[in-house]
């Protein structure tokens, strides 16, 4: 219901009724719920799931190479003669029966041959020995046929088909299983996944995300319903008098930092989207593995040292899986730190600025994160470190996010492998000053991009997801370590960026390892 309201000086307002809410304000918070709604349950949760499926995909690839390996030791014990063929056969596949992995300790290996005739199975011991050729699942599959022929054809490879739940033989599920040949042998060795498994994880996680979201659908729903409650109260008032007016403005400035803030808020969904994917579906497989693996190995391999574990010495892969945990740790590190930077662009705040860094140390840090990104964006990589370089005053972490900005800049920048990337530390013309480096000879920036680029929310990556956040924070970290931040982009020659920090002149005379 429109209600017209005429002021003493002749002038007419246009507002409405309490108890209805115009369309304007009810069909944004319509469509921001949709658009909340259809992004988690239409786009997130389908690229989840199939990022979860190609995590299990390599998890029993990297299994069966394991598996295989056993198979590889024992024939080596046959060829040195320390055990007969038969015996050493014997000795794998008793060792294999016996292995176990998963969450219920449930999962297996099975051995079959090229004929196909089955070798081994824990869990059908009555198909040991029979030629199973015709053998078919539900659907009329002849898998082992096809597990033969995926071997013949490329050495390895996945097959899907249908097959009993675990040792339940009279519920069947859909299965995907990695199978690998041993050509000494004339064996096929595999393990698989149920898919059931995935889409168990896929319910827990939606059902989690249906209770969250629930929670925060509320929480807008309420946020909203006051907005507009108050929206209408103000308008009314507005025409009594003057001091509603003013109100009305506050409440217009206080709508506008909302905007701004929404903005901010797809910008950090943005940023920390790989880092949470990458914990999402690394931490679990990564500690289950590693907690429930490590003792038994240890104990395993403790007079072995000799033996191999994915064609590798067992040291060296749990050298690895520590590798992989710090990783997750470091990602976390860098979500609070992405966070934390937004913060201080929206409410400034002053940063620590009084430890000595070793600006090598950073660079190095900085490319051991951002490595797979650079491997696969360049197989020329040059890294260029000054050992003389004194140290400076700042704050290491943020001096990383820095250096790490630039490198997934330049690594997204190239457009072939054989392009480069070159990252150096040093001293520039300017005296007084620390110079990080990081070059790449991709297609380069227009004159017309290059003055802008440090605007906030400023891209030319936006079709790709970009939000223009990345340099503009990058800015505001050199110039509170009272340095500065300049790129060089000759036509076609690619970008140079440099950041130039003050010299800690008290920090010559320290320890040049001492980074923080």
């Amino acid at each position: 219901m429109i209600i017209e309201f005429e002021m003493t000086d002749g002038t007419q307002y246009n507002t409405w009724s309490p108890g209805v809410l115009p369309v304007r304000i009810i069909l944004p918070v319509l469509l921001t719920i949709a658009l909340f709604i259809v992004t988690i349950f239409f786009l997130m949760i389908p690229i989840l799931e199939k990022n979860m499926m190609d995590g299990k995909r390599e998890g029993i690839m990297h299994l069966t190479e394991s598996a295989w390996s056993t198979l590889d030791l024992f024939y080596n014990h046959s060829q040195n003669g320390q055990l007969s063929r038969k015996d050493a056969q014997q000795s794998a596949m008793a060792q294999l029966r016996q292995l176990r992995y998963g969450p219920d300790r449930a999962d297996y290996f099975w051995i079959n041959d090229m004929t196909p005739r089955m070798i081994m199975h824990p869990y059908r011991p009555d198909l040991e020995g029979q030629d199973i050729s015709d053998f078919k699942d539900p659907a009329g599959k002849r898998l082992f046929v096809e597990m033969v022929q995926t071997v013949n054809r490329q050495g390895d490879g996945f097959v899907d088909y249908l097959w009993q739940w675990k040792d339940q033989s009279e519920k069947i599920v859909p299965k995907i299983s990695y199978v690998k040949g041993f050509e000494p042998w004339g064996w096929i060795i595999g393990t698989g996944i149920y898919v059931e498994d995935v889409r168990e994880e896929i319910r827990t996680i939606t059902r989690r995300l249906l209770f969250t979201c629930s929670g925060i659908l509320i929480l807008f729903l309420l946020v909203s319903g006051y907005i507009i409650f108050q929206g209408a109260r103000a308008q009314k008032e507005r025409m009594a008098a003057m001091e509603q007016t003013r109100l009305r403005e506050k409440q217009l400035i206080q709508a506008d930092k909302m905007t701004s803030l929404g903005i901010l808020v797809a910008g950090v969904a943005h940023e920390i989207n790989n880092p949470a994917t990458s914990l999402m579906l690394n931490a679990p497989n990564l500690k289950k593995a590693f907690q429930a693996f490590t003792p038994i190995l240890d104990d395993h391999f403790e007079d072995r040292t000799e033996e191999r574990v994915c064609n590798m010495p067992y040291q060296d892969l749990r050298q690895r899986i520590d590798m992989m945990l710090t990783a997750i740790e470091d990602s976390s590190s860098r979500i609070k730190r992405i966070i934390s930077e937004l913060k201080d662009f929206s409410r400034p705040a002053q940063a620590d600025m009084g430890k000595p860094v070793n600006v090598n140390q950073v660079v190095e840090k900085s490319v051991e994160l951002t490595r797979s990104v650079l491997k696969k964006a360049t197989a020329h990589l040059s890294i260029q470190l000054d050992p003389s370089l004194p140290l400076i005053l700042g704050d290491f972490q943020k001096l990383q996010q820095v250096v790490i900005n630039l490198l997934v800049n330049a690594a997204q920048a190239l457009e072939t492998m054989e392009a480069s990337i070159t990252v150096k530390t040093g001293r520039p013309d300017e005296i007084g000053f620390v110079m990080i480096e990081v070059k790449d000879t991709g297609p380069g920036i227009d004159l017309s991009d290059l003055e802008k680029i440090k605007d906030p929310f400023y891209t030319t990556k936006r079709d790709d997801g970009g939000t223009g956040l990345g340099l503009s924070i990058s800015e505001k970290i050199v110039n509170e370590h009272n340095g500065m931040i300049r790129f060089h982009s000759p036509p076609g020659q690619g970008v140079t960026a440099q950041i130039l920090l003050p010299e800690n002149q008290q920090g010559q005379s320290e320890d040049k390892g001492e980074n923080r």
